[in-house]
C-alpha cells in the first residue's frame, strides 16, 4: 500500500508540474522590488558586464528583496526611451550621458561631454564629484524628475570609423557622420566641418552599410562589440570625447523605495563605476588589437588640429551659465 501510495503521489505531482499547477517552494520568495536596467550596448561591453555584476550584488545584499533585470542592446528601447520610462515613474534604471541629461533638466551638464575637455579619467572624476556637478544633478532631479545614482563610469575615448581616414578636420569636411540625437554631438561635429547625422544606435550598422552615413563614432569597445568593422575598415584615432556615462532612476519611483534600498542602489552604482572604469581603460589596447585582427587599419589624427577646431563648440550654447568652461577647468585642479 505504501509503495502504491507513493507512486500515486508521484503521478499526481508529475501531472501538476506538466499543467503548471505546482508553484515555487515556500522558501523561494519572489523579489519585493523588480527593477529593469536598460541600455543600448552589446553584451560584450565592460559596462554591460558591470551592470550584471551590480544586479547580482544588489540581490545578495538585499537578501533577495531587490531583483535588477538587465536588458542590453536596446531590448526595452533607446536611451531616450528608457529616460522617458524612468521619468514617468516606471521601475527602470537607465544609462545616462551628459548630452542627453542636458535635455532633461540642466543645460550646463552637457559640457561634461565636451570635446577634448578632459585629458584623463582622473581629471574627469574630480569634476564629476565636485559641487559644480552636484548642483547640476540637483537641477536634473527637480526639473527632469531623474535622479543620478552615479556618474562614475568611464566609457572610453571615442574615435571615428569609416572607409577612409580623417587625419585632419579638412579631411572630414562635409562627411556625413552618425551622431546620437543630442546637441553636444551635433555641435562638435559641425565645428569639425562634418555633417552630423542623428541615428539611433540600433540603426548604425545598416546606416553605414547602406551609405546613409559615411562614418560613425564610438569607443573602441563599442565599435568592436557592435561589429561596425564588418562594414567599415578604417578607424581614425581622434579621441575627441573621453566619454562619461552614469546610471539614473526616476525620482518618483526612487522616492517610493524604502530608505535602505535607496541607499543600496546609490552605493552599488558608485562602487560598480569604481570597479569597471579601470577595466575599460586597461582593455582599450585589447580592443584595438581585436579590431586589427578583424581587418581594421588605424589613422592617427592630428588631435591638436581637431582640438582647435572644436573649441567653437563651447561658444554654441548661449544658455549655459557664463564662465562655465572656466569653472570646469578650475574644478579639475
Amino acid at each position: 500500500m505504501r509503495k502504491s501510495g507513493l507512486k500515486s503521489a508521484g503521478a499526481i505531482l508529475a501531472l501538476a508540474v506538466a499543467v503548471g499547477v505546482v508553484t515555487a517552494p515556500a522558501h523561494v520568495q519572489a523579489a519585493e522590488f523588480v527593477i529593469k536596467l536598460g541600455h543600448v550596448l552589446p553584451t560584450n561591453e565592460p559596462i554591460h558586464q558591470a551592470n550584471e555584476r551590480m544586479a547580482q550584488r544588489v540581490k545578495e545584499k538585499s537578501k533577495g528583496r531587490v531583483e535588477i533585470q538587465v536588458f542590453p542592446a536596446s531590448q526595452i528601447g533607446s536611451n531616450r526611451d528608457t529616460y522617458e520610462q524612468a521619468r514617468m515613474g516606471a521601475p527602470v534604471i537607465c544609462h545616462i550621458d551628459p548630452g542627453y541629461a542636458a535635455e532633461l533638466g540642466d543645460l550646463d551638464i552637457a559640457i561634461m561631454n565636451g570635446p577634448f575637455l578632459f585629458e584623463s579619467w582622473d581629471q574627469a572624476k574630480k569634476v564629476l564629484s565636485s559641487p559644480l556637478v552636484g548642483a547640476m544633478n540637483e537641477n536634473l532631479r527637480k526639473k527632469g524628475n531623474i535622479r543620478v545614482l552615479s556618474w562614475g563610469y568611464y566609457f572610453g575615448q571615442r574615435h571615428i570609423i569609416s572607409d577612409k581616414g580623417y587625419p585632419t578636420p579638412a579631411d572630414i569636411k562635409n562627411k556625413k557622420v552618425r551622431v546620437p540625437p543630442n546637441v553636444m554631438w551635433v555641435e562638435t561635429f559641425k565645428a569639425m566641418g562634418a555633417v552630423p547625422t542623428p541615428l539611433q544606435w540600433a540603426e548604425v550598422y545598416q546606416g553605414l552599410a547602406q551609405g546613409v552615413v559615411d562614418a560613425a563614432e564610438a569607443p573602441l569597445s563599442t565599435l568592436l562589440g557592435s561589429k561596425l568593422h564588418e562594414v567599415k575598415k578604417v578607424i581614425t584615432l581622434t579621441g575627441h570625447f573621453k566619454a562619461v556615462v552614469g546610471l539614473a532612476i526616476g525620482e518618483q519611483y526612487f522616492q517610493s523605495l524604502p530608505k535602505d534600498i535607496q541607499q543600496l542602489l546609490a552605493e552599488e552604482a558608485e562602487e560598480n563605476g569604481r570597479w569597471v572604469s579601470p577595466i575599460t581603460i586597461q582593455k582599450e589596447d585589447e580592443f584595438k588589437q581585436a579590431l586589427a585582427k578583424g581587418g581594421v587599419t588605424f589613422t592617427q589624427a592630428d588631435t591638436e588640429a581637431y582640438r582647435k577646431a572644436t573649441l567653437a563648440t563651447y561658444k554654441a550654447f548661449p544658455k549655459w551659465t557664463p564662465g562655465l568652461y572656466e569653472k570646469v577647468q578650475a574644478a579639475m585642479k
